[in-house]
């Protein structure tokens, strides 16, 4: 299989976190959903820093966030699929 650079951890997200250092844009990730260790193929769009999120379906300003099967935030922004997702256009729902 390889060693996956984004790990998802359960169907229903719409983000995974990048695994590797030094992702950059262009590179076809090996993604692995941890909840049943299935794997599926997403290009990363953007250069993205270890421990940072990625899009999993284009999401748009006002979308909810989910990650973990959980509600853990709101897009401020959008981010194509692929795309970086952190705090320059996502943020939690408690602020």
């Amino acid at each position: 299989m390889g060693i996956p650079q984004l790990l998802v951890h359960d169907h229903e997200d719409n983000v995974g976190v990048v695994v590797v250092e030094d992702l950059k844009a262009g590179t076809e990730m090996l993604c692995v959903v941890t909840h049943d260790n299935s794997d599926f193929r997403l290009t990363a769009k953007a250069d993205i820093p270890i421990g940072h999120k990625v899009a999993l379906k284009d999401l748009a300003e006002g979308d909810t966030v989910i990650k973990y099967g959980e509600d853990i935030g709101r897009m401020t922004g959008s981010a194509e699929k692929g795309g970086h997702v952190h705090t320059q256009n996502c943020k939690t729902k408690r602020w």
